[in-house]
């Protein structure tokens, strides 16, 4: 899966196709009582280093908790290491490649399969096993996001979050039409085109490249992104896809991407040029602050008037194969996701709170800022909502090389909505650069 709100998504997915950066690798890895085995005591001496990625603010809450953690546990200590996304993969590439990854690391399931093939990541069922790391009280079966094909654990939930529609409320009211859950695509679309016809703006930001959204409409209709290490779709089925939404593009009914371009980094929806936009449910507080309207969380269109093909995706931590301390890791991890007190210090940074012991002690409503408060609040409304509606599935692992084939998807499809490549071509060579990135 940042300060999420803060990022553009073109920009977080620059590093994908990265050579590896020449930066200096960080300092020795974990030592401990435990001997270079990972061993069993959890509550031996250890020094680990930790690393994420993200802004200032998030630093200063995983900080808070660092304290917390080495007051209640006084043997262990934590070096933290934290950078902007970008340099983080692209400092995490050299240093994993030079045997001296981070001891524990914030983790995205875009990149489980790559460095797990590549002997990172750390399985962690003897540590579950020992009782120093537990996956009991996550939300909705998100622990299962940390799994790559064959069920082998590689990493632990920290914030969950799912797909979503952002509205302009406003729009919508001034519109006559309210989403509901079990709409259709053919009922999304006639809105958008109710809301062009009364208000003369677009009713979609642009939603074609986005990877997740894409694998919904597939899971709503037995398929998936992925599947089996590949891709689970045909060119035919990208055809479609993108066929329609280029003609939507020049009906006006989804926004001009190159009027969606300027006014970037700000959103399209909070400028004002479209009434909604797909985008994770936790992305949505970045509307409050660079819009002018009200923001809400609609529900995800579906084929059959039921099936979402959502599911919990979700930021994570892993512990790398090179640490000697894995025991206390595992046991920093475990405090990380369960404590309650780490929830309220953390709040929804990495996305709403994987497990029920944080997600009941923190309350949404208790920002200082109000509009960050109102927000957070129905982010929590709406993945309740959905958990209520008994949409929600298992993540698909994702194959080695998902994160270049994601940074591909977002791209091509930009080149389908600007006329530069028509969807025939655009297809073709998507899956061939998905062939590549799987075979990398």
């Amino acid at each position: 899966m940042p300060t999420n709100r803060d990022l553009d998504r073109r920009g977080l997915l620059k590093v994908t196709g990265a050579s590896l950066a020449t930066v200096g690798l960080a300092a020795a890895g974990c030592g401990g009582d435990d001997g270079g085995s990972g061993g069993t005591n959890a509550d031996g001496p250890a020094t680990l280093r930790f690393a994420w990625w993200g802004g200032e603010p998030r630093a200063v809450k995983i900080k808070k908790a660092i304290a917390l953690f080495e007051k209640k546990n006084p043997k262990i200590k934590i070096k933290p290491e934290f950078t902007d996304y970008q340099a983080f993969w692209e400092k995490f590439q050299t240093q994993a490649s030079g045997g001296n990854p981070p001891d524990v690391f914030l983790n995205s399931v875009a990149f489980l399969a790559k460095y797990d093939k590549r002997g990172v990541l750390l399985d962690l069922k003897s540590q579950i096993d020992a009782g120093n790391l537990s996956l009991k009280n996550f939300r909705g079966g998100v622990e299962s996001a940390g799994q790559v094909t064959g069920g082998k654990q590689v990493a632990v939930p920290v914030g969950a979050n799912t797909m979503s529609l952002v509205i302009d409320k406003k729009a919508f009211a001034k519109a006559g039409v309210e989403p509901k859950f079990g709409w259709t695509w053919d009922e999304y679309f006639k809105t958008l085109q109710t809301i062009q016809d009364k208000l003369k703006i677009s009713g979609d930001t642009g939603y074609a490249g986005i990877m997740y959204l894409y694998d919904l409409y597939l899971r709503q209709n037995g398929k998936a992104f992925f599947k089996d290490g590949k891709l689970g779709f045909t060119e035919d089925d990208l055809t479609q896809w993108w066929s329609d939404y280029y003609k939507r593009v020049k009906s006006g009914i989804v926004a001009d991407p190159k009027k969606i371009e300027q006014v970037k980094p700000k959103s399209g929806l909070s400028a004002g040029l479209a009434a909604g936009e797909f985008t994770w449910d936790n992305f949505s507080v970045r509307y409050e602050g660079e819009g002018d309207s009200d923001y809400g969380l609609a529900p995800i269109p579906t084929t059959d008037g039921k099936d979402t093909g959502q599911y919990l995706g979700s930021l994570m931590l892993s512990i790398s194969t090179k640490c000697k301390a894995q025991a206390q890791a595992a046991k920093f991890i475990d405090f990380m996701v369960h404590d309650p007190e780490v929830g309220k210090i953390l709040g929804y940074d990495m996305g709403v709170l994987a497990t029920t012991d944080q997600f009941d002690a923190y309350k949404p409503g208790e920002e200082a800022d109000k509009a960050v408060a109102e927000a957070n609040e129905g982010i929590a409304a709406y993945e309740t909502a959905v958990d209520k509606a008994g949409v929600l599935g298992k993540i698909t692992p994702h194959p080695s090389g998902a994160d270049v084939v994601e940074a591909a998807f977002l791209r091509i499809a930009g080149d389908v909505a600007n006329a530069k490549q028509k969807v025939p071509a655009a297809v073709k060579q998507f899956f061939s650069e998905a062939e590549a990135a799987f075979q990398g």
